[in-house]
């Protein structure tokens, strides 16, 4: 057992590390859950595809927007920077301003630790986060982190927003495809989707 007299710095070093490990093994289990998926979605901002992947066939390809925040993972709300990383779908919503919504599970709990870790949100917040993961709930959305980062179409569709959507990247973070385009990928999808987010 860690001795309780050791100095701050050193205790504060082996609760991190013990944290560390925490995240590590609940990250294990969440990915394990979600095993039983046919397909995962395989994104990346270079290219601005979306893939949907059966193995390591692709089954179907799509034009992505991303978040106009540019390059680098999402550190901070209104960073308006996409995710990157292993994430999955965690709810639907249909009657969404976007047309259809997926949401991911950001912040996730490398997302979490990173925020920790950096002093972006607290302890509790940290724990917040940790507990709803292990517990298979949404982490709360509301933290310096950011949240509500998802899958979506464009909405009320017009050929200005297409030539902007085919063009631009956009959004405050979120993934865009078309209207079409996004109700062809509900086929493909399920809750515990994995969507890998890469550069």
């Amino acid at each position: 057992m860690k001795n309780l007299s050791d100095s701050s710095g050193t205790l504060r070093t082996y609760n991190l590390r013990k944290l560390y490990l925490i995240c590590s093994l609940l990250l294990l289990c969440s990915n394990v859950c979600a095993v039983g998926n046919k397909y995962d979605l395989v994104i990346s901002r270079s290219s601005q595809e979306l893939k949907v992947m059966d193995g390591k066939q692709v089954v179907k390809q799509f034009h992505i927007a991303y978040g106009k925040g540019g390059n680098g993972a999402k550190r901070i709300l209104g960073d308006k920077k996409t995710p990157l990383g292993v994430y999955k779908i965690i709810k639907f919503k249909g009657d969404s301003r976007f047309h259809y919504f997926m949401q991911l599970d950001y912040p996730n709990l490398l997302d979490a630790w990173y925020g920790y870790k950096n002093k972006i949100i607290s302890a509790t917040e940290f724990k917040n986060i940790t507990t709803a993961i292990k517990h298979h709930k949404v982490a709360p959305q509301d933290t310096k982190l950011g949240g509500y980062i998802g899958i979506h179409g464009l909405g009320d569709t017009t050929e200005q927003k297409l030539a902007i959507h085919s063009e631009i990247n956009w959004t405050q973070g979120c993934i865009a495809l078309t209207n079409e385009e996004i109700n062809d990928l509900k086929k493909y999808v399920g809750i515990g989707t994995r969507v890998i987010i890469n550069e």
